[in-house]
């Protein structure tokens, strides 16, 4: 068995971004050397996710206002009591997940025909990262 570990990192222009980071995932794969196994990809930040689905705007627009509808930004979160402004994104973070685990077979991703891997910000402006770890043969 055979590991490999790199970070991506980030800091958003915004404070809520949705960046494709299948590229990465795969690059990292490549240079894993690594045929057979699975990628975990997990967000290190309790404000960020890290979520499968299509590529397409529309979307992910549709996943914003979602997620905006069921945890939207304001005032009224207990957890601004300590002085933070960022409620939102803490319960954003639980419903999209902070990683996700990707079979790897013959060297490649196995993603389905339209499926890509996405890094979710939901409190940017700040720098953060995203673990891959490949494990495999």
């Amino acid at each position: 068995m055979k590991f490999h570990t790199a970070y991506l990192w980030f800091e958003t222009k915004k404070r809520r971004e949705y960046i494709n980071i299948t590229r990465e995932v795969q690059s990292e794969l490549n240079k894993s050397g690594i045929r057979e196994g699975m990628a975990l990809v997990s967000a290190m930040h309790i404000t960020a996710g890290v979520y499968v689905n299509d590529a397409e705007s529309g979307l992910i627009d549709d996943i914003d206002e979602w997620l905006d509808k069921v945890a939207p930004f304001g005032p009224d979160y207990r957890h601004h009591r300590a002085g933070e402004d960022n409620g939102d994104a803490h319960l954003k973070s639980l419903l999209i997940g902070h990683e996700v685990i990707i079979p790897v077979t013959d060297w490649k991703l196995e993603l389905g025909p339209w499926q890509q891997v996405y890094y979710a910000e939901f409190d940017g402006k700040r720098k953060k990262r995203v673990i891959i770890k490949i494990m495999g043969i």
